[in-house]
């Protein structure tokens, strides 16, 4: 049985850094590729950053320069270092990953206070 577990979330004041971290557990294919989402209520869901196979990155222009996205291959485990965190980042951040399909996973809150 496959199984995403995220870890890191919490609350933290504009400024502070978190480090989020998503295991998956149960896949016996290749993993392609793995990404952070972020969803705030009212608001769609929208992609933070994502990291391929070959080590390409994907970052949105709201967290350049501010998030770091990362992986370890033998762990099937992904990191996002969040730094320099501002209110708007708000949100659950939910892992997702590409395999033989995709999968995510439940979500981890992230609230930044003013």
């Amino acid at each position: 049985q496959v199984q995403l577990v995220e870890s890191g979330g919490g609350s933290v004041q504009a400024g502070g850094s978190l480090r989020l971290s998503c295991a998956a557990s149960g896949i016996t294919w290749s993993i392609s590729k793995m990404a952070w989402y972020r969803q705030a209520p009212g608001n769609q869901r929208e992609l933070v950053a994502s990291i391929h196979s070959g080590g390409i990155t994907i970052y949105a222009d709201s967290v350049k320069g501010r998030f770091t996205i990362s992986r370890d291959n033998t762990k099937n485990t992904v990191y996002l270092q969040m730094n320099s965190l501002k209110p708007e980042d708000t949100a659950a951040y939910l892992c997702y990953v590409v395999a033989n399909r995709v999968y995510w996973g439940q979500g981890t809150q992230v609230t930044v206070s003013s």
